[in-house]
């Protein structure tokens, strides 16, 4: 199964090794890869640390750290070498480093079919001024970004958090910006639950909640889907979502499972190897604020995606 990719950027001083702290203490049972610039920044409970070796501290939750040294792409392969294989690998980008370039190895259809990249997250300070944003490689980050974490927002007042968001907007307008005080960001957004595990039975209509903002749904069809209306719903859903991820059959290629993925308003399509036996043929989460849609809603846009006559 593929290892999604998060990849942390953000300028010096940003809060990003808080964020990483949080998500390795907080990892929910994943067993999270975490690939960073700085050990010594590493800040987990000691009762967490299982061993070191190698250049890789173990934690007792399953996750491991290594320094981020040398090709990335090699250090990515080892990681997926281990066993267990890790369910997440984690990326912190250095604070003066423009996240392009590793963007753009990373989106390689040979690293991208074994370990996609999930999420771009920026972290940026809601201390600083405005006019801080127009820093070009702070702006470089924020275009690379498919979702920002304004942090230290315990901070400040209601009005400099609006203000910043107002300026990270006038950068990348309709970009997911949510508030991670001490480095909270929910892993239900930056790692979202895989179409690829069987569906839990619910109720017809139940919603399954991410958390206080957001709340995940669910569509499921036994049936391939046709490309092009699956372009047109997608279309139709995006103002109202922030993430949505689905693996499904298409009738104009049958026999072939894609990945897709929108993230910050962007969408992705590539192939994702051959269907899984005993699983739904078309099966997408979406990821929305809270009343924003509805299960019937989502179900009146995307049967509509199933071809007539489709096996």
């Amino acid at each position: 199964m593929p290892v999604p990719i998060l990849l942390v950027a953000g300028f010096l001083g940003a809060g990003k090794t808080t964020v990483v702290n949080h998500i390795l203490a907080h990892a929910g049972g994943r067993r999270i890869a975490a690939v960073v610039n700085d050990f010594g920044a590493i800040n987990i409970d000691a009762e967490l640390i299982a061993g070191a070796s190698d250049g890789v501290v173990s934690l007792a939750n399953g996750c491991i750290c290594c320094s981020l040294e040398g090709d990335l792409l090699r250090t990515l392969a080892t990681i997926l070498r281990r066993k267990p294989r890790p369910d997440a690998i984690l990326i912190e980008t250095s604070g003066v480093a423009d996240p392009e370039d590793i963007v753009r190895n990373l989106l390689d259809p040979v690293t991208f079919q074994e370990a996609p990249l999930e999420t771009v997250l920026c972290v940026v300070d809601a201390t600083m001024a405005p006019a801080g944003l127009d820093d070009p490689l702070l702006r470089a980050q924020l275009r690379a970004a498919t979702m920002v974490a304004l942090s230290k927002v315990d901070l400040v007042d209601a009005a400099q958090r609006q203000r910043v968001r107002d300026a990270v907007a006038a950068i990348r307008p309709g970009l997911l910006q949510i508030e991670a005080p001490h480095g909270q960001v929910p892993l239900e957004l930056v790692f979202p639950d895989s179409p690829d595990r069987p569906p839990v039975p619910r109720p017809p209509g139940s919603r399954r909640p991410s958390f206080e903002r957001f709340e995940s749904l669910s569509w499921t069809s036994d049936k391939p889907v046709s490309l092009p209306r699956l372009q047109q719903a997608i279309a139709r859903l995006a103002p109202k979502l922030a993430r949505a991820k689905g693996l499904f059959e298409t009738v104009e290629q049958p026999g072939r499972q894609f990945l897709f993925q929108l993230a910050g308003g962007r969408a992705t399509l590539v192939p994702a190897g051959a269907p899984a036996s005993g699983l739904p043929r078309a099966r997408i989460v979406f990821i929305a604020e809270l009343a924003a849609l509805s299960a019937a809603e989502i179900a009146a846009v995307m049967d509509g995606c199933v071809a007539e006559g489709a096996d």
